[in-house]
């Protein structure tokens, strides 16, 4: 999940709105890209002839829905996502500020980690189902969608088996979320430039360059991660799998070991397929989110219009919304008074 920025001049609700559109729109135009990185993360059959004929292989044996397996699932755990990320986030903050509520750039780090983590843990069942649905052959499904994969799963596996892997989540988000804040807020200070002001293209750029760092940072965790969310029985043709393991441990030594499915370069090729599949989906992620809270700081009334970044002369950019609607107010109704008593 992208971690974006918090601007105090946008309301809790219109963040999570922005955030979901945000995700909605990027995940669904690279979800082909985000299925093949999964199947070469766990190591199925399609991947044994590398990215350019996994493509073919998926198309030729499931169809081109079958790039979209898992989709909707990660659309709808957006916006649970963003809510609890957005809140705990906020509450960090205001743990982490001082008595003068400044705050840091590392606190803030540390706030977006931790934010990170609490909302992954939560609706990391989620996770594990969508990586189930994009290995199984959609043709002869396992799991027909995903209340009944959520309830097949607890039947068959039990409740923890939803968790398969969820303290390597807590490991992945700690570099992933560092990283990504660090030089998204870095590249603000090289540019001398609020990120208002910003371009949707210097926005994309912005987006790619964090999340590329991130993912590289965070990619060991996550192929682990995807092996164990994996690792069952019970799915038909055992997932298009060779192995199955449930451990930590067992999936670390497949990782590493150079006799089974990922060698070191198919490693390394892997992660770089990862950066090409992440890079854009951040990148659009980043320009969406600035784009639609572009349209809230206007409504708000901190810029005079959506599409143009100037701001709205005399307002201070420090007030929250619900101050500045409150000062507006204030004004419009002492400038009523005093016209009143003039007449």
């Amino acid at each position: 999940m992208a971690t974006l920025i918090r601007d105090n001049r946008v309301t809790f609700s219109q963040n999570l709105i922005c955030g979901g559109a945000a995700g909605v729109l990027s995940g669904t135009a690279t979800a082909p890209l985000e299925v093949v990185k999964v199947l070469a993360q766990v190591g199925t059959f399609h991947t044994k002839q590398g990215f350019s004929k996994t493509f073919q292989i998926v198309y030729s044996t499931e169809g081109p829905r079958a790039f979209w397996k898992g989709n909707f699932v990660a659309c709808v755990r957006l916006f649970p996502y963003s809510a609890i990320h957005l809140s705990t986030f906020n509450k960090f903050v205001h743990v982490f500020m001082d008595d003068l509520g400044h705050i840091s750039q590392w606190s803030t780090i540390l706030a977006g980690g931790l934010a990170g983590i609490v909302a992954a843990i939560v609706t990391y069942p989620t996770e594990v189902i969508q990586t189930r649905l994009i290995v199984q052959n959609s043709l002869d499904p396992t799991y027909k969608g995903f209340l009944h994969a959520f309830h097949t799963i607890n039947h068959q596996e039990g409740f923890l088996a939803l968790y398969r892997g969820a303290s390597l989540t807590i490991l992945g988000a700690i570099p992933f979320s560092a990283g990504s804040y660090f030089v998204y807020v870095n590249l603000d200070k090289v540019r001398n430039e609020q990120s208002v002001r910003f371009t949707p293209l210097q926005n994309f750029i912005n987006g790619c360059l964090a999340s590329g760092v991130a993912q590289t940072l965070s990619f060991p965790f996550e192929t682990v991660k995807r092996k164990m969310q994996t690792g069952s029985g019970h799915l038909k043709r055992k997932g298009n799998l060779g192995i199955h393991f449930s451990l930590k441990c067992k999936a670390v030594q497949q990782l590493v070991n150079i006799d089974q499915n990922l060698n070191i370069v198919n490693t390394l090729a892997v992660t770089n397929f990862s950066l090409l599949t992440i890079v854009p989906y951040f990148g659009l992620m980043f320009t969406t989110f600035e784009c639609c809270k572009r349209v809230c700081l206007y409504k708000n009334g901190y810029i005079v219009s959506p599409l143009s970044n100037k701001l709205t002369p005399g307002v201070d950019q420090s007030l929250q919304p619900q101050e500045l609607h409150e000062l507006r107010k204030f004004l419009k109704k002492k400038k009523f008074e005093t016209e009143k008593s003039a007449l």
